[in-house]
């Protein structure tokens, strides 16, 4: 029976040592994991500026806010809060004067009150104070509208002097951030961030340094990465 036995055991050892191996067999395809490999999971961001962008304008439309239509074209200008009009009622001196658009949106005129004007080009606010005027206070009021001084724009981020500036007619983001002082040693020169009130809420889009800049916009210079 010895021979049996020996036989047995030295199965019964080589069944062993296979099972033993099978689980370092599974884990030697898959490499350790180097301190590079372990930093870059901890502190994983993205690998560039533009892949920064892109994420973050992933977010914005998660988070359902307007998508960069309003950069897409020359819009008629709309006006908003902090614009200065000059308004001419022909023939009707008491009523042509120099109205700010107000907090609430709107130009408030002799006679007619507080007219809406937030959202609408001039000539649309023209055709409402007209229509206003015609209801039993001017018989045939041709009205007349023109900006004579644009709300301001603004300025964040890696500039001189972030803060508040009053726009200028064909104004791009190169001559915007000149005027707050130039760029920070910090700052990311390439595209930079335009957030633009449209429809109640924002829209934004990342620009070239000559792209236009339209009043009440609001410039983001953001910091560079290396």
């Amino acid at each position: 029976m010895r021979p049996v036995s020996l036989f047995v055991v030295a199965l019964f050892a080589v069944a062993v040592g296979g099972c033993a191996s099978l689980p370092a067999s599974t884990g030697a395809d898959a490499p350790a994991p180097t301190a590079a490999d372990l930093d870059s999971l901890a502190y994983a961001r993205p690998a560039s500026p533009i892949a920064a962008r892109a994420q973050a304008q992933a977010q914005s439309k998660a988070q359902g806010q307007v998508t960069p239509a309003a950069f897409a074209a020359e819009l008629p200008y709309t006006l908003d809060t902090g614009d200065k009009l000059r308004v001419v009622v022909f023939g009707q001196d008491g009523l042509s004067n120099s109205y700010v658009v107000d907090a609430s949106g709107a130009i408030t005129m002799p006679l007619i009150k507080a007219v809406p004007a937030r959202g609408l080009t001039t000539a649309a606010l023209a055709r409402a104070a007209g229509d206003r005027l015609r209801q039993g206070f001017v018989r045939e009021p041709h009205v007349a509208i023109e900006v004579e001084a644009y709300r301001p724009f603004f300025i964040l981020g890696e500039v001189t002097a972030p803060g508040q500036y009053a726009y200028v007619p064909q104004m791009t983001v190169e001559k915007a951030v000149a005027v707050a002082g130039g760029f920070t040693p910090r700052a990311y020169r390439g595209d930079i961030e335009i957030e633009r009130p449209v429809a109640g809420s924002v829209a934004r889009q990342a620009v070239p340094p000559v792209e236009r800049v339209r009043p009440g916009d609001t410039i983001v210079v953001r910091e560079r990465w290396f």
